[in-house]
C-alpha cells in the first residue's frame, strides 16, 4: 500500500497567481521556467477566477515555483484569499 499525504491547504486561484507574480516582478515566461510548465498553461491559469482548470500537478508546480521565490499564499478564512511576501528568516 502506498501511504500518501493529502495537502489540507486551499487551491490557489487566478488572482493568487497574478498577484504573487506581480510581487516579484516575475513574467508569465519567468513563472511557466520556474515551474517547468508552459506559459499557455500559466496564462490559462491566472485568467480563472476561481481555481485554475489546469491539472493538479500543474498547479502544484506553479505554487511551489512561487513559493520557492519568496511567496506566502493567504487562505480565505473569512477575509479574502491574497498573497504576501514571506517573512526572511
Amino acid at each position: 500500500m502506498i501511504n500518501v499525504k493529502l495537502d489540507d491547504r486551499k487551491e490557489i486561484t487566478g488572482a493568487q497567481i497574478r498577484g504573487a507574480r506581480g510581487l516579484i516582478r516575475w513574467s508569465a515566461e519567468d513563472l511557466a521556467d520556474a515551474a517547468s510548465v508552459g506559459v499557455a498553461t500559466v496564462r490559462r491559469a491566472e485568467a480563472a477566477d476561481g481555481v485554475p482548470p489546469i491539472t493538479i500537478a500543474n498547479r502544484n508546480a506553479i505554487r511551489g515555483a512561487l513559493e520557492r521565490a519568496g511567496i506566502e499564499f493567504i487562505s480565505e478564512n473569512g477575509g479574502g484569499a491574497g498573497v504576501r511576501l514571506a517573512k526572511r528568516q
